[in-house]
């Protein structure tokens, strides 16, 4: 393998770059025309425009990607998340046309790609379920009649779906029907596909996700455990690992779990498998991500692995360099998600031209960067600018420098998700491990956050003008 396309943009097309470069392996960028002069585009040894800024005529243009990859002399295609990452005809595309898809089988992506294929993969290996239906319904009446035998508050979810979408909590049988019917037409419109079925709705749950990494000679190792339940609309905006409440013994019964997901796929790869997580501890399959996940540096510094790398490396027929026995965690790791998002006004996203940015630097930070000053933030594409992380001995340590690099992230021009990160690392229900899914609705309030700013703001000033006036206190000698 000496010459790998990378089929993204942003952050996560640098990232896989980097490790590509040292592995010694030639890089291609695709990028769109709103792409032209982005980072990604600069850092990779070959770039080619393949269309117009809308994604579906551009990143998700498969077969142009395809011939571009052929006429350079591609050996590989590395998908990054998102877009194309969990296309199953992208993938077989690839595989007819000798190109190696970085990433599951078909098969695998095809299967897990599915809520409900994947449950019923997965049911014959004892992994606990939630309660719910094992089909996809689009009857309101059967819906119904259903939703009344698993007992409310239940979850209405795409089956086909993704990040919140076709997703809907229903606490009273009275409000069932427009809840379903909003369900299917938002499903319908994002995936195509408006079934969607119904579970029981786990209260104060946890979404804890375990790191699964498989090569092609039968081995499959879990690389302990991320907890991704600081999330808004449903999506991931904090992510630590490990999780401050699993213990060895619990880490271990899901992190078997996870195994056994992989293996009933037939999985390749690195992957990621999605468990709720009552106020018991009681685990619950969620669905499995059949790519790399946003959040994987949390579990590269614990662990010490390069998951791309191992990535490429299975990719390429290699077996696995470790056992299960091998790895051990270290340290602990935090994920703030940087989107040019308003915090303020329900994280709606902000996007502009980026006039100051600037990034923290130091010992146990990394920032997954995708953006430079100067640069506009487009609007066709996810806000997101970079992924700021921290790494130290111990959780308290790990969110201080948080906080730290936090308030040396400078950014003018775009509203951020920064303050926001800032507000949970500091709040106690999330310092004390104390917290579920529920923390943005229970906790966060715009209002407060805005007046804390505020303050800190007032007294940076009161700072400044007492350092200034002592300055003008300084007997000045004229320079002779």
């Amino acid at each position: 393998m000496t010459k790998i396309l990378v089929a993204n943009r942003g952050e996560i097309a640098i990232r896989v770059m980097k490790t590509a470069k040292k592995m010694g392996i030639k890089t291609v960028a695709v990028f769109s025309e709103a792409d032209r002069n982005a980072l990604h585009v600069k850092f990779a040894d070959e770039a080619v425009c393949i269309g117009p800024a809308p994604s579906a005529q551009s990143y998700l243009k498969g077969d142009t990607i395809l011939e571009v990859a052929k006429s350079l002399g591609v050996d590989a295609i590395h998908p990054g998340y998102g877009f194309l990452s969990e296309n199953a005809s992208f993938s077989a595309l690839c595989e007819e046309n000798g190109i190696i898809f970085i990433g599951p089988k078909p098969k695998a992506i095809e299967m897990m790609g599915s809520k409900l294929a994947a449950k019923e993969a997965v049911m014959h290996y004892d992994i606990p379920m939630v309660p719910g239906v094992d089909h996809a319904i689009v009857d309101v009446e059967e819906a119904k009649k259903t939703a009344k035998e698993v007992g409310f508050p239940i979850l209405i979810k795409a089956s086909a779906g993704g990040g919140g979408k076709g997703m809907r909590v229903v606490e009273r049988e009275e409000d069932f029907e427009a809840q379903m019917e909003r369900a299917i037409s938002e499903a319908t419109s994002a995936f195509g596909d408006g079934s969607v079925f119904i579970e029981k709705y786990v209260s104060k749950p946890r979404h804890i996700e375990i790191q699964v990494m498989a090569d092609s000679h039968g081995n499959v190792v879990y690389v302990f455990e991320r907890e991704c339940s600081v999330q808004r609309r449903h999506q991931k905006v904090v992510e630590e690992a490990p999780s401050a409440i699993l213990t060895p013994e619990k880490r271990k019964e899901m992190g078997e779990a996870a195994v056994k997901v992989a293996k009933a796929c037939d999985y390749l790869g690195a992957g990621t498998v999605e468990f709720l997580m009552d106020e018991h501890l009681n685990f619950y399959f969620l669905e499995m991500n059949t790519r790399l996940q946003v959040e994987h540096p949390v579990t590269e510094l614990i662990s010490g692995l390069d998951l791309v790398e191992l990535q490429i490396r299975v990719a390429r027929g290699e077996a696995l360099p470790m056992k299960q026995d091998d790895l051990q965690i270290h340290g602990h790791a935090m994920e703030l998600r940087v989107y040019a998002e308003d915090p303020m006004n329900d994280f709606l996203p902000n996007v502009g031209n980026l006039e100051v940015y600037r990034l923290p630097e130091g010992e146990g930070i990394r920032v997954d960067n995708g953006i430079a000053e100067g640069m506009d933030v487009p609007i066709y594409y996810d806000p997101m600018l970079s992924k700021l992380v921290t790494y130290g001995k111990t959780r308290e340590e790990s969110i201080e420098k948080m906080i730290e690099a936090i308030d040396n992230y400078i950014v003018k021009g775009v509203a951020t998700t920064l303050p926001f990160g800032k507000f949970v690392m500091q709040h106690e229900a999330f310092r004390s491990g104390e917290f579920d899914t529920g923390f943005v609705k229970k906790y966060y309030d715009a209002e407060k956050l805005k007046a804390q700013l505020d303050t800190e703001a007032e007294i940076a000033a009161y700072l400044a003008l007492q350092n200034y006036l002592n300055d003008k206190k300084i007997l000045r000698v004229p320079n002779a």
